[in-house]
């Protein structure tokens, strides 16, 4: 989480589900982002071998709206995505507020937990 801000957006798909209540009984894992909104978006185990991220910060623009208009079409009761649309009108556009974050993350994964963590011979 190098270099994040305090407050970050990072798109969410309508079916991810952490119960709160599992997560304090997991010694080994640590909640490194959350909101009040979404929950638990980004957990690790205290030795970060393995990262576990409920959202989706790899999405493009387009993507969760995509997957919403798609629903809609097949009639599911379902609600527009949130803090999504420009002033929550889909046809005023995509507010795209999460991208610098997103490659922030994965360059810190990169960096941190694949290229400073495995061993190389250059022989």
């Amino acid at each position: 989480m190098r270099g994040f801000d305090d407050r970050f957006h990072m798109p969410h798909s309508r079916n991810t589900e952490i119960i709160e209540e599992v997560l304090e009984g997991i010694d080994d894992l640590e909640v490194v982002a959350a909101s009040g909104r979404a929950g638990s978006s980004i957990l690790a185990s205290t030795d970060r071998k393995r990262i576990f991220v409920t959202g989706h910060p790899e999405y493009d623009e387009e993507t969760l709206g995509n997957e919403y208009l798609r629903d809609l079409k097949k009639g599911l009761n379902i609600t527009m995505p949130e803090n999504y649309y420009l002033d929550n009108k889909p046809d005023k556009g995509v507010m795209v507020n999460w991208r610098s974050h997103a490659h922030l993350f994965y360059a810190n994964w990169i960096n941190y937990y694949v290229y400073q963590e495995t061993d190389y011979y250059l022989g």
